[in-house]
């Protein structure tokens, strides 16, 4: 699943973004989302949000949706 749209991202979802730094050559870096950054419902290049361990980027891919 691809990570455009803010209603399939929560707060304890994982997923791979790419960061800023990474943009270039599309290196993905696995965590657990903390907060989501982005306001709109939609965005082209990926939902920019903030892992646990304070890394910002914007998701390229959703591992795993967390269950409740």
């Amino acid at each position: 699943m691809n990570g455009q749209n803010r209603k399939d991202i929560t707060a304890g979802t994982e997923v791979k973004i790419v960061l800023k730094a990474d943009q270039r050559t599309g290196k993905l870096t696995s965590g657990v989302v903390k907060d989501i950054l982005t306001n709109s419902s939609f965005h082209p290049h990926g939902i920019k949000v903030r892992l646990m361990d304070g890394q910002v980027g914007r998701v390229q891919e959703i591992v795993n949706s967390k269950s409740t």
